[in-house]
């Protein structure tokens, strides 16, 4: 759900796009850490955002990092 908004910030589409970890933390809904692979050697980490079930929102891009490798530690950002 939140591909099509990377693609958007990053000006590119990925072919590849397969989430290979994750991490949580309960905030006023919750964020999710998610490492993702885009192709390559290449790595992007998210931060997705879930609200609150009652007010009913999509989730939602937060951040990202990319340039990462598969050996780079999910870290919350």
């Amino acid at each position: 759900k939140v591909k099509p908004q990377l693609e958007e910030k990053e000006g590119k589409t990925f072919d590849v796009f397969t989430a290979m970890e994750f991490k949580t933390q309960m905030v006023a809904g919750t964020n999710y850490f998610i490492k993702v692979h885009v192709g390559n050697d290449e790595f992007v980490h998210l931060r997705v955002f879930r609200s609150l079930p009652q007010e009913n929102q999509p989730l939602s891009l937060h951040g990202y990092q990319s340039s990462k490798t598969k050996h780079d530690e999910l870290v919350y950002f």
